[in-house]
C-alpha cells in the first residue's frame, strides 16, 4: 500500500521500534495519544497562515460533473459552440461574473471562493471521483468502472476526519458519527460503486456513516434510530442496566483491543437509540414550510437541509452526493452527453442553485457559515466543445469548483482557465491541495500523520494549502 498517499513524492519511513511500541500501547489502552494524531499534540499551521475556524464540513458533491462554462467559469467572448447557449450575470462580487442559471447563488458571492483552475487529469468518473475524495491520484488515471481495491485505498476526507477527530484533547460532544453520506452512495450504473468513500487503509471502523434515505418524503424518519415495536423504553432501559452489570463484572476485559472496539460500536448504538439528540437532528418537522421550499422538496435538497441540522448535532463532516432522477437521461446526473443545454435549464441548474444559495444563506442567518466550510465540487468539468449529441463530456482538465465559510476568504477568484476554459493558465490546484486546504480550516496540518492498518505513518495529504483563499 506504500504508493496510496505517496503521489509524487516516497512515503515517510516506516514506525521505528520504539514507535512501534507506543503504538502497541495505545492498542492496549495506552494513552500515547501525541504518537497517533500526529508528530505533536500541537499541529503547526502552514507558516504565515492561522489555522481556520472550521468546526465542521458540508461537501455538495454534483455526481458526474458540474460544467464550468455553465457555473463558475462562463466564457461569454468564446465561440458559440464553447461558450453554449446561456449568458452570464453580474454577481455580489464587483467585476465576477457567472452563468446565467446560478441568479440565487450569485447574489451570495461575497461568501465564496471560487477556483477556475482545478486539475485531475482524469476523465473517468469513478477514478477522478476517487482522487477528489481522497486527495490521491487513481493508479493509473481515466478508468472507468474502478473499485476499491489496491493500490487504491487512500481514504475518504470523512474518513481522515474520524481518524483525527478521536484524539482531540477536547472532542465535540456528539450522539451522531463524525462523519456521515448521505443520501446515497456514489455509483456508475449497475451500483459499480466508486473507490474512495470509505476508510480504505485505514480500516473500517473510519469508513463515513452512509445514511441512504429520502427526507423529502413526508413521514421521512431514520429506522435504525427507533427501538424495535416490541421493545418499550422501559424494557430498553432494563437491558442497558443488565449491561452496565456484566460490564463492571468483566473490567479486566474492557481494555482489549477487539472488546474495546465493540464497546464503542456498542456505546454508539446505545445513544443513537437512547438520545433524543441524535433522532431530533432527523427530525424535519422543526424546520418551518417555509425554509423546507427555501431548499426545495426533492430528496437532494432536502438532504442539504438535512445536513445543516446534522452539523448543528455535532457532525464533523457531512457529505451530500447528488441524487438520480428517474426518467431523466444519464440518471439525472450532472453527466450531460446529450441534451446538455436543455437538462440545465430545466431542472440540473435551479435545484442546485436553490438549495446551495439556502444553505450559504441558512448558516449564515444562523451564525454557523463562520465555523462551517462548505465545498461545492463533483468528479470534474465538461468538455470545452459540444459533441454531435448537443452534449459536453468528461473533463478533468481544467474545470471549478468554489469553497465558502470556516476560514475562507469570500468574493475571491482563484486561478485562471484559458479561453475556452479547458487548461488552466495560473493558479492551479489539485485535489490534494483541496484536501490540504480542507484539513487545515480544520485545525489539522498537511503533513499530520495518520498510521494504517500496518501502523505506518502517512500524511493527511501531500498538497499545498490554498493561501490565496484564506
Amino acid at each position: 500500500m506504500r504508493g496510496v498517499f505517496a503521489s509524487h513524492q516516497s512515503v515517510r519511513p516506516l514506525l521505528s521500534r520504539r514507535e512501534s511500541l507506543a503504538l502497541g500501547g495505545v492498542a492496549l489502552g495506552g494513552v500515547a495519544k501525541p504518537l497517533l494524531a500526529g508528530t505533536s499534540s500541537t499541529p503547526v499551521a502552514t507558516e504565515g497562515l492561522t489555522f481556520g475556524k472550521a468546526k465542521s464540513v458540508i461537501v455538495i458533491f454534483l455526481g458526474g460533473g458540474p460544467p464550468q462554462h455553465e457555473t463558475w467559469d462562463p466564457k461569454p467572448e468564446a465561440p458559440a459552440e464553447i461558450r453554449g447557449g446561456f449568458g452570464t450575470i453580474a454577481t455580489q462580487t464587483p467585476g465576477l461574473h457567472i452563468g446565467e442559471l446560478m441568479p440565487l447563488t450569485a447574489t451570495l458571492t461575497d461568501k465564496i471562493a471560487v477556483l477556475r483552475a482545478m486539475v485531475t487529469g482524469d476523465n473517468a468518473h469513478s477514478s477522478s471521483g476517487y482522487q477528489m475524495m481522497t486527495g490521491t491520484p487513481h493508479i493509473p488515471l481515466s478508468v472507468e468502472n474502478a473499485v476499491s481495491k489496491a493500490p487504491n485505498l487512500a481514504p475518504h476526507w470523512g474518513a481522515v476526519v474520524k481518524y483525527v477527530r478521536q484524539f482531540e484533547s477536547q472532542p465535540r460532544q456528539r450522539a451522531l458519527p463524525p462523519a456521515i453520506t448521505l443520501p446515497t452512495r456514489i455509483a456508475n450504473t449497475g451500483e459499480v460503486v466508486w473507490p474512495g468513500q470509505i476508510g480504505g487503509i485505514l480500516g473500517p471502523r473510519y469508513d463515513p456513516w452512509l445514511l441512504t434515505c429520502d427526507p423529502s418524503k413526508p413521514n421521512f424518519s431514520i429506522p435504525d434510530l427507533a427501538l424495535a415495536p416490541d421493545l418499550s423504553q422501559a424494557r430498553f432501559e432494563d437491558r442497558l442496566a443488565l449491561l452496565d452489570q456484566l460490564n463492571r463484572q468483566n473490567d479486566g476485559l474492557k481494555d482489549a483491543a477487539p472488546i474495546a472496539g465493540f464497546n464503542r460500536q456498542t456505546q454508539q448504538a446505545i445513544e443513537l437509540l437512547g438520545g433524543g439528540a441524535a433522532r431530533r437532528a432527523f427530525d424535519l418537522t422543526q424546520e418551518s414550510e417555509a425554509t423546507r421550499d427555501r431548499y426545495g422538496r426533492t430528496q437532494w435538497a432536502q438532504s442539504v437541509l438535512l445536513a445543516r441540522r446534522l452539523v448543528e448535532a455535532g457532525v464533523s463532516l457531512v457529505q451530500v452526493n447528488w441524487c438520480r432522477v428517474e426518467g431523466e437521461p444519464n440518471g439525472g446526473s450532472w453527466d450531460t452527453h446529450d441534451k446538455h443545454n436543455d437538462l440545465l435549464q430545466r431542472y440540473l441548474m435551479p435545484w442546485m442553485d436553490r438549495a446551495y444559495s439556502a444553505l450559504l444563506t441558512d448558516l449564515a442567518e444562523r451564525g454557523l457559515l463562520d465555523e462551517t466550510l462548505v465545498v461545492w465540487v463533483g468528479e470534474f468539468g465538461h468538455t470545452p466543445r459540444f459533441n454531435p449529441r448537443a452534449g459536453r463530456d468528461h473533463w478533468g482538465h481544467c474545470f471549478s469548483i468554489a469553497l465558502a465559510g470556516g476560514g475562507v476568504r469570500g468574493g475571491v477568484v482563484h486561478g485562471k482557465s484559458d479561453a475556452h476554459a479547458a487548461f488552466p493558465v495560473s493558479g492551479r490546484v489539485e485535489p490534494r491541495d483541496l484536501m490540504a486546504t480542507i484539513f487545515h480550516c480544520l485545525g489539522h496540518a498537511a503533513d499530520q500523520e495518520v498510521h494504517d492498518l500496518e501502523g505506518r505513518p502517512l500524511p493527511i495529504s501531500r498538497g499545498q494549502v490554498i493561501r490565496e483563499i484564506l
